[in-house]
């Protein structure tokens, strides 16, 4: 795709296809493959693979430490790809910026960081006995899990704010679950399976109110609409490079300078200290201190080429285009006798991920009929065992779009439902 920023993706869907080869594939006996799963991960444009190829080939060193020609270019290309995916996601110093492994390590390094008071001169970050760490409902695993471990580590109380029957928080009580022993309000921007996108101001507000640190889980948000981390005021915010067209095995950490400046280590070894003596050694500022060992630069640089990717298309038109992607699914899915969609049925304040249940035929089952026909869905709890539990359902069928798919796709997902409900006896 090398086209000006468009107003409509939908105008030249054909020339951003053709940058994603493996959508050109056949699967199941020849059955055109409809890639539905990118809530899980998304496929690789060719300049994503070619940058991590260019590197590679060409480039490829140790960064930071290194006093030749090659680790020159090695360290500017992986700083280059930093300022960029900086400058993308909001963050003016691009010094706030981590690369870490994904959004689960970036989640843990801030819950790690704030239970280890030996290192924080400032206890204002310290978790302890009798604080609170406030989460929601529908929060995937790897932003609830290490909050789980953070309170049995310090003693902690764990609070969350509970869904609603429409889908969305109910934060009638946001006073009541954010109260002055709260410590951390770590929340989803988007659902990974309701598609619901939680409001942002008004929990940044509360926890301010309260001196709480605010953490952002933005896996689901950054791929899919413009996401300014400054103008939204969190804290920290954590997302995954491989659900945003970049490689797997690199993320993103936001977090505020003064913060991370004051946070320990994560990991300790080489690159993140400042001085070393034999019984004990000093670190180095942020980022450099969070990125300990060699980091995954040939990922780090692909991650930039996914950002640059992005941008020239423009956010606000990947939104759009998504938007009427939702909607077809929202629209075809409902219409379906005994089909029903776990999340908003409009596409107000809700992404892409439509997760859904077919009366009488397991999800498991749905997913078998639908891969038969080559499209490509996730099936079961979505990481996110709690959320189900709380509408009584064991799993769910979840179409996850971006903007590569089409609204053909679209009625090929409805139609593939359709089939399985017939398959296994749902409807005459």
């Amino acid at each position: 795709m090398t086209a000006e920023p468009v107003a409509d993706l939908a105008t030249v869907i054909d020339a951003i296809r053709a940058d994603f080869p493996i959508l050109e594939r056949t699967v199941r006996g020849g059955k055109p493959l409809v890639y539905l799963d990118s809530g899980a991960t998304s496929q690789r444009p060719v300049p994503v693979i070619d940058a991590e190829q260019e590197f590679l080939t060409t480039h490829n060193a140790a960064v930071h430490r290194g006093a030749h020609q090659l680790a020159e270019e090695a360290t500017d290309e992986y700083e280059s790809a930093r300022e960029r995916i900086a400058a993308f996601v909001g963050v003016s110093n691009p010094d706030e910026l981590i690369f870490t492994k994904n959004a689960t390590e970036s989640i843990n390094l801030v819950a790690y960081s704030l239970s280890n008071a030996s290192f924080l001169p400032d206890s204002r970050f310290t978790v302890r006995a009798g604080d609170e760490v406030v989460v929601t409902e529908m929060e995937h695993h790897a932003n609830l899990i290490p909050w789980q471990e953070l309170c049995r580590r310090t003693g902690a109380v764990l609070k969350y704010f509970k869904v609603g029957a429409d889908f969305r928080l109910d934060l009638s009580d946001i006073d009541a679950v954010i109260t002055q022993r709260t410590k951390v309000v770590s929340f989803t921007h988007q659902s990974n399976v309701l598609g619901t996108v939680n409001p942002v101001a008004p929990l940044v507000a509360a926890a301010r109110r309260v001196g709480a640190l605010t953490v952002l889980d933005a896996c689901q948000s950054v791929p899919h609409m413009p996401v300014n981390f400054g103008e939204l005021g969190v804290d920290f915010a954590a997302f995954s490079g491989h659900k945003m067209l970049g490689p797997s095995g690199v993320g993103g950490l936001y977090g505020r300078f003064d913060l991370l400046s004051q946070m320990p280590p994560f990991l300790t070894g080489g690159s993140m200290i400042e001085e070393v003596f034999i019984d004990h050694a000093t670190y180095a500022p942020p980022p450099a201190r969070f990125e300990a060992g060699v980091p995954m630069t040939s990922q780090a640089v692909g991650l930039g080429a996914a950002v640059d990717y992005l941008s020239t298309l423009g956010m606000e038109a990947v939104a759009a285009y998504e938007e009427k992607l939702t909607a077809a699914a929202l629209e075809q899915l409902s219409e379906i006798d005994g089909v029903r969609i776990i999340g908003p049925l409009t596409t107000e304040n809700r992404g892409g991920a439509v997760s859904f249940v077919v009366d009488g035929v397991h999800a498991h089952d749905v997913g078998q009929i639908m891969d038969d026909e080559g499209v490509a869905i996730r099936v079961g709890h979505h990481c996110a065992w709690p959320l189900h539990r709380r509408f009584g359902i064991a799993a769910t069928v979840r179409a996850s779009f971006a903007l590569y798919n089409t609204l053909d796709e679209v009625a090929t997902l409805a139609a593939a439902v359709r089939r399985a409900q017939k398959f296994f006896g749902a409807v005459k």
